[in-house]
């Protein structure tokens, strides 16, 4: 009896060798490269590691890169760091290139930076690079070249220009990035030149509109600090003014021809209800005419009229109508005198 339980702990300690011998063979050498560039990863920490999930690798060589810089980072907060899905080298990196530059910045606020911009085209790294070495920005606007403004003469005047940014790591989390400076820069650049009485201000001065945009505070706000705002060109384009007072007077003229059109279709109207009154005049007086006979023989049958009263009305026409008809005759003949 004795034996088989002698057997069988033996069994037992036999295994548990053999599982720590499998365990320092596949650690060994993680541990070693460690443990070499004294940055010390216990196997506890190594075999958690593989139980989390965690690539140990990556842990330890971002550990071996962080200490051969002097930065004393924990693998916890290395491992939590890559369980956030941020990018651990990168981020490291970025640190040890502060550093060296005398910038201000700690583990936590890298990786705050780091995990803002993922899934961006900025990065960490970018950040603290642009932080040492200012980055230049061309402020296009629209896919135009230019920022084009219009002075109060009228003129138009476009000007390109470069805006020296460099990142405020501080700040960078949560902050607007270069769309936003671009168009607080394009939008004072644009209020400068309409504040100009005219374009020969704008052309003689350039470094008044910097001197009034860097004045405005246009980084506040922003992932960046604004170091310069430069003037690369400025150029005339349409006389604005004028264009728009050709605008006002072609409106002006349609809307005189349309009120013109309204009186002269009033008029029309107007005409075509005098003639129709003229028309109904007309009606009346022939209606009337028609009445004449009717009286003159009621006259007759109540003895009003005699016979030699017609007949001397009758004369009176006729020598109405042979007057009338001398004094054309007489017209025609002084007319084709002249």
């Amino acid at each position: 009896m004795s034996d088989a339980i002698t057997l069988a702990l033996l069994g037992i300690g036999g295994l548990v060798l053999l599982v720590i011998f499998l365990i320092i063979l596949n650690f060994f050498n993680t541990w070693l490269k460690a443990f070499l560039a004294k940055a010390h990863v216990s196997f506890a920490n190594l075999v958690a590691m593989r139980l989390r999930g965690v690539p140990t690798s990556l842990i330890v060589d971002s550990r071996i890169t962080a200490s051969k810089a002097g930065l004393d980072l924990s693998t916890d907060e290395l491992e939590s760091h890559y369980l956030a899905e941020g990018n651990l080298l990168p981020t490291v990196r970025a640190i040890i290139a502060a550093q060296k530059a005398n910038i201000s910045l700690d583990w936590a606020q890298a990786c705050a930076i780091d995990l803002a911009t993922k899934g961006t085209s900025k990065s960490v790294v970018e950040a603290v690079q642009t932080s040492i070495n200012p980055k230049v920005i061309d402020c296009v606007i629209e896919g135009r070249d230019t920022i084009d403004g219009v002075a109060k003469d009228g003129i138009q005047v476009k000007v390109s220009a470069r805006v020296t940014v460099r990142s405020n790591l501080e700040h960078y989390v949560g902050s607007a990035q270069e769309e936003t400076v671009i168009a607080r820069v394009g939008e004072s650049i644009v209020s400068t030149i309409g504040s100009s009485e005219n374009y020969k201000v704008v052309l003689e001065n350039p470094n008044a509109i910097t001197e009034a945009v860097l004045r405005r505070g246009l980084d506040v706000g922003t992932a960046f600090e604004i170091l310069s705002i430069d003037i690369a060109d400025v150029d005339l384009g349409e006389n604005r003014g004028a264009a728009l007072q050709a605008t006002q007077a072609e409106t002006n003229k349609v809307v005189a021809q349309a009120q013109a059109e309204i009186r002269r279709a009033a008029a029309v109207a107007l005409e075509q209800e005098m003639k129709a009154k003229v028309q109904e005049m007309q009606a009346k007086l022939v209606e009337a005419q028609a009445e004449v006979p009717m009286a003159m023989a009621e006259a007759f049958r109540s003895g009003n009229l005699g016979v030699m009263d017609y007949y001397r009305m009758k004369n009176i026409e006729a020598d109405t109508d042979m007057r009338r008809s001398i004094s054309d005759d007489s017209g025609d003949e002084k007319n084709e005198t002249f």
